[in-house]
This record gives C-alpha cells, structure tokens and sequence, in this order.
C-alpha cells in the first residue's frame, strides 16, 4: 500500500478533497473524494488475462448506495440494500459514458469500477462526484487511460448560473446541467431544465467546462505523485490485404444498399452482401479479419457520402426529418394514449392516474421522498425484429425513460392545482434511432389526450455529428441507428416553443468544440419546433376533461386536529369509509384530504361522512341522530359520526315522560336541537325545543298533522302514536 495522500482544490466555495492510499489496498486503484460531508470510495480492479472471443471494451461500472450514508436501515423484511434504484443505476451511466471512450478500444482485460457512497450530506450530489472519482482511479492504475475528465454540475438561479448548487437550490433553479470534460474540450452533457434559452445553455457549458479544470490539474497532481506505470495497449492490426479484395465485391453494390430507404431490406441486403464476401475471401484471409474490413469500408462509405456529398441514407439532406405521423386516443379503456412515429421508429405511450397515495416511495440517498410523476420505457425484442430473452428493466431502459421523465416534468401541473400521481408507460413498437425522444413527443401527446393541464406541449430531437480528418464535419438530423453507430456524437434535445427542458450529449470522439454544440442546438431547434407544428395537427392543447374512466380527485381541508376522528383507532375509522364508498382518501398533515373515485357520487358520499366527522357541534345547530342507549334519565343519541348526545327525560315531549320507553327506542332515529356544551364538551340535547318551534295555534297541542310535514322529522317520528 502507498503512503496516505491528498490534495485539495476550492470548488463552489466548498473544499475538494482527493485521497489515495489509505483504504482499500488491494485493489489496483482507489481514491476516496470528499466534498462538503459528502465521502465516496471509488476503487479499480483489472483482470490478470484478456477475456476470449470478444470485441468489445469490457467495463463494468457499479454505483452502491449504502443508506448508511444518510443514517437510514433499509426498508423491507431483510433489512438490506437490494438492487439498485433508479438514481444508482442513472449514476452508473453518468460515470460509464464519459470515461468509456478514453479507453483503448482494443483493451481486453476486465476493468471493474466500484463506486461505494460512505456519507451523503444531502446537499452535494455524490453521482457527481464519482465522475471525478472513477477518473481519478483509472488516472493512478496501470490501464492505458486518455484523461484526466472531470464532471460539475451548474444551476441558473436568480439570473446568474451557480457552480454545484446543493440539492436544496436546485429544487428552484431553472437549468442542472452537468458538464463533464477533459482539459481540451467537452466530453458529456446531461441537464434537466425548465424552458431555458439555447444562449443559457451554451453559457452554462463554458462555464462548467471552466470550472473543470481546477479538478482536472489536482487529478494531474495525484497522477504524478502516486500513479502506476502504464501498460501498452494492445494493437489490433487487420491484414492489409483484405481491404483491397474487399473493393472489387462490393463496389456499387454498397452505395445501392445505403440508398435503400427501409430498414429491414437495408439490413436484410447488408447481411447478404457480408456473406457474400465472406464466402468469396474465405479460403484467403482469416474471418475476423474479412468482418472487420467490411464493417470499416461500410463505415467509411457512409461517413464519406455525408462529408462530400451531404448524401445520407435513403436520400435524405442534412437537416431533414424522417416522415412524421401523431394520434391520440387509441385505447378506449386508458386514461390517455398516444402514438408517434418518426420514419421506421413508433413510440406508443399511456397515461395513467391514480390518487396521491400512489406516490413512488424513495428509499435513496437524496432528499426527495417520494415522486409523483414516473416515466417507464419498455423496448422489447420485436422492436427491432429481433428473437431475445424478456428479462428485466436494463440500465439503457432505465436511463432512457429518466431522460424522457426529465424532458417531461417541467410542463406538468403542481400537485397542489393537480392532486394525483401520473405514471407514463412508452412502448417503444419500432425502433430506428431515438427512440427516447420518441417517447418525449408519445408522452406529450398521451398527457394532453388524459385531460392533464400541460403547460406546453413537448418534443425531442436526436442530433448527430460526421467529422473529417481535415477539420471539416456535418451535423446531421435526426439520426437513424446507423447514423448513431458510425457517427461521432448522439445528442438529444427535447423542449417546447419556449425554451430546453432536457438534453443529453455522448460523443466517441476525445473531445468535441464548443462551436459544433451551438450550430447543433441551432439545427435542434428548428427541428423541435417543426416536429411540434406537426403534433399540434393531431392536439395542440389538453382535453377539457378528465378520461371517464380516470378516478376524480376531490380536495377539502378539514382541522388538523380532527384528522383523528377521520383516521380512528388502528385506521378503523377511515377502512370503513374507503368500504363503503370505494373512494380513495389520503390525509395530509396539513388537513389537506384528497378523495379520489372514478364515481362522483361516491367520492361526495365520502366527502359528506368526512366532513360530518369533523363538524364541530354548535349551540342551537339541529341534528337527527339515532338513539344508542336508553337510561332511567333519558336517551343517548349520536348527531355525528362519534358524537353522542343527551336528550334528558324532561327534554323527550312537550308533556310529562313517565319512562323513556314509551317515547324512543334504541335505534330510532329522532331529531334534536343542540341545547348546550358544559365546560367537559358534554352535548346536552332537546326533542322538546324541535317540537316548540313548529308553527301552531297558541294553546294548541301539538299533533300529528303538524309534526308530519316537519322538515326535521322523520317517517317514524311522524307517525308514531307515542307523539300525540
């Protein structure tokens, strides 16, 4: 083990602390980052022997949130953490994405990245963090590493852009962007935003990008002093023949193919010509060696056509969007749906509503604890056409529903004007590039089609980026899966006629100008606002009403001191409302009371028993209660929910009561005035003072055709002889 070190920088008016040497030695690297009480241990592992058989970089990045970090034991029966959460998994990617393409593609060896949050001060994002942590691991380990990258995050708070603002400012700043780069240029950008100006993000990014470099200099120093010599990455070298008798077979043919306009029949033909070639040179060159030539002439053809002749495939210019089509309404059942397609990619999407009660609890590290908004993104096998296992949700899933989530929540209303919890499902039915914002524009058309008050309508783009070896490169629009793969960057933009609320930049390249992120936020917007002009063809604005078979959320207050006698002993109280009327009821601490049911009559049935349990009981106020017991001095009756009364003996009839019997029974329903409170809040009734106030003759007796037409007096009342 190295001897202890670290080294500090001023970051945001708080202290950056990188520390190696301390704990866990034996792994190949690990540093620990402290920030604010914020701590986490990043530590990298590399395997002794190349893995066999494969062609791919094989990192693995795992995030693991200890809840002892903010002082919580885990819920559920076990009492331990579980698989990860959402946040965990969406942290992993932020670390993977920036660091992966300064590896040597050729690397073959394992490299295992352990992420280990040890104290959260629920003010510094540790996510953030571990950006610079897994840098600074790889910087001092022996693997081939081309940073140092470093990540910030940057708010725009009161008309000035803040360097890491604690989660707390962030609930009120309009932009969180995080920038991650390396001491050249930009790397990664992911932000959420509310309706912001490209010029504010363009900002934002230099100004992050600033801010790097102090970070990046400190990794620069831990490097020096304690980093391990490095390995020579291994060079893969193709057999220079193959690519000269690769020409002859597929010259012509490959420029037919990248014309073809549908998908299938592209990659049909592709992989009929890939097995010709292999075939033809099969008995020549080694197998690898022929794919890997094919696949770097396809690759070379297309990035050519886009160079020189701004020629993409299937024809299309530079900046054109795929054919678009939008619908809305088509599951009958559903509180909302929607259907956007984009060329060969389709997008269907849900909308669900439920009541506040089915809020998603958060048992994370953040200081959110529950959501009321959720996004889920499924891309199953047959989107692309393709026969795999249906298994579980995966990191690509998770991260591409957050970024639709992220797009979408700043047009949705508060939960005060708005009280129920949304849930969006995208289906995604097709893809071919930018199925994530795909589901952005499905997701804006399904929350108007529910009746949902949106403020605006949403949409998304996904931008790409061909450059040259003499400087010169061509930003393309909305990319089509090929695209993505042979190009240099996948931007995704998504907003409204106002403004940004979510974007996402990863690019294969080293680094990536400035200049190039402005023209392609420029070319986004034109783009989004002209994809928006085709959804507001099909809804250009919410339904005026609820789906009828969304649950009607009603809200009253009541006193915060009679949220008891709504809940009742062990929730007795409330279970028997929600019994009876299948209403939802969900209480706040406030007095708030959120009844929701897709019957109104039901939810005003709720609404009525609720507010007879807190009614206050007033002097003069009349009531008719049931009778509950009977006693040798008069009759108990309770004129609320929970509230009993007593009608003393002299108080039963306008003549003399010789027993109470012969005037009430139990369960008899009777209707008495309220004729006092003693200072124990005792409630003293009348039956007598009911009878005095009807209207008679002065001297008569009170009889039956007098009392029968009573508003107050009920049926048996009315016609029971103990009245005459």
């Amino acid at each position: 083990m190295i001897d202890s070190q670290s080294f500090e920088c001023e970051l945001g008016g708080r202290s950056l602390i990188i520390g190696t040497g301390k704990l866990a030695g034996q792994a190949s690297g690990a540093v620990t980052i402290h920030y604010g009480d914020t701590v986490i241990l990043v530590t990298a592992c590399i395997s002794n022997e190349p893995r066999e058989g494969v062609d791919f970089l094989p990192l693995t990045v795992d995030y693991e949130e200890r809840l002892y970090a903010v002082g919580k034991i885990p819920g559920g029966f076990i009492r331990r953490e579980g698989r990860p959460t959402q946040e965990a998994t969406l942290a992993c990617r932020l670390s993977d994405r920036p660091v992966r393409p300064l590896l040597p593609k050729t690397w073959r060896n394992d490299i295992q990245l352990v992420i280990t949050v040890l104290s959260a001060d629920r003010e510094n994002d540790p996510s953030v963090l571990a950006v610079i942590g897994c840098s600074a691991v790889l910087s001092i380990s022996e693997v081939p590493f081309d940073g140092p990258v470093s990540a910030v995050r940057v708010g725009y708070i009161n008309d000035g852009l803040v360097l890491n603002p604690t989660l707390a400012q962030l609930e009120y700043s309009l932009l969180d962007l995080i920038v991650t780069s390396t001491k050249q240029a930009i790397v990664m950008v992911e932000a959420g935003a509310r309706e912001v100006t490209e010029d504010t993000v363009i900002q934002a990014i230099k100004f992050g990008h600033e801010a790097n470099q102090d970070i990046i200099k400190l990794q620069e120093e831990l490097q020096q002093a304690c980093g391990k010599p490095k390995i020579e990455a291994p060079v893969r070298e193709v057999n220079p023949e193959v690519a000269p008798a690769i020409s002859p077979l597929v010259d012509g043919r490959l420029s037919h193919v990248l014309s073809l306009t549908e998908k299938q029949s592209r990659e049909q033909s592709f992989s009929e010509l890939r097995k010709e070639v292999v075939e033809s040179l099969g008995k020549s060159f080694a197998t690898e060696d022929i794919l890997s030539a094919f696949e770097n002439r396809v690759k070379a053809e297309v990035r050519s056509n886009i160079l020189d002749k701004a020629q993409r495939m299937g024809g299309r210019g530079l900046t054109e969007v795929r054919p678009l089509t939008c619908e809305v309404g088509l599951l009958p059942r559903t509180h909302g749906s929607g259907l956007f397609t984009r060329g060969e990619t389709q997008v269907l999407t849900i909308t669900t509503l439920g009541s506040v009660g089915k809020e998603q609890p958060l048992d994370g590290l953040g200081i959110e604890e529950s959501k009321r908004f959720m996004h889920h993104y499924n891309f199953p096998p047959f989107s692309t056409g393709e026969v795999k296992r249906m298994g579980t949700t995966g990191r690509r899933e998770i991260g591409h529903g957050a970024l639709a989530e992220r797009a979408i929540l700043p047009v949705l209303p508060d939960a005060e004007d708005f009280p129920y919890t949304i849930r969006l499902v995208s289906e995604v039915l097709s893809s071919s590039g930018s199925t994530s914002m795909a589901s952005v524009c499905a997701s804006s058309l399904s929350l108007m089609d529910a009746g949902i008050p949106v403020k605006r309508t949403v949409a998304g783009i996904a931008m790409g980026l061909i450059t040259g070896d003499k400087g010169n490169y061509a930003i393309l629009t909305d990319i089509e899966g090929v695209e993505d793969a042979y190009g240099d960057m996948d931007f995704k933009v998504a907003g409204t006629t106002e403004g940004i609320t979510a974007l996402q930049m990863d690019i294969k390249l080293k680094s990536i100008d400035l200049e190039i992120l402005e023209k392609a936020l420029d070319q986004a917007r034109e783009a989004r606002l002209f994809i928006l002009e085709v959804m507001g063809q099909t809804i250009n604005a919410s339904r005026p009403e609820l789906s009828r078979y969304a649950p009607q959320m009603i809200k009253i207050t009541i006193d915060p001191d009679k949220i008891g006698s709504v809940i009742g002993a062990g929730g007795k109280t409330i279970r028997s409302i929600i019994e009876q009327t299948k209403a939802t009821i969900d209480i706040g601490n406030d007095g708030t009371v959120i009844i929701g049911s897709p019957d109104k009559e039901a939810a005003q049935r709720a609404i009525e028993i609720i507010e007879a349990l807190t009614k206050e009981v007033e002097v003069g106020s009349i009531h008719t209660g049931k009778v509950t017991r009977l006693m040798s001095f008069g009759a108990m009756v309770e004129i609320l929910p929970g509230k009993e009364g007593l009608v003393h003996v002299s108080e039963l009839a306008e003549h003399r009561v010789s027993s109470v019997e012969d005037v009430v029974k139990v369960g008899d329903e009777i209707t008495v005035k309220v004729i006092g409170i003693d200072n124990l809040g005792r409630v003293n009734l009348s039956r007598r003072a009911v009878f005095e106030k009807l209207p008679r003759e002065p001297g008569d007796r009170m009889n039956d055709s007098q009392t029968a037409d009573y508003p107050f007096r009920t049926q048996r009342e009315s016609r029971s002889p103990r009245n005459k």
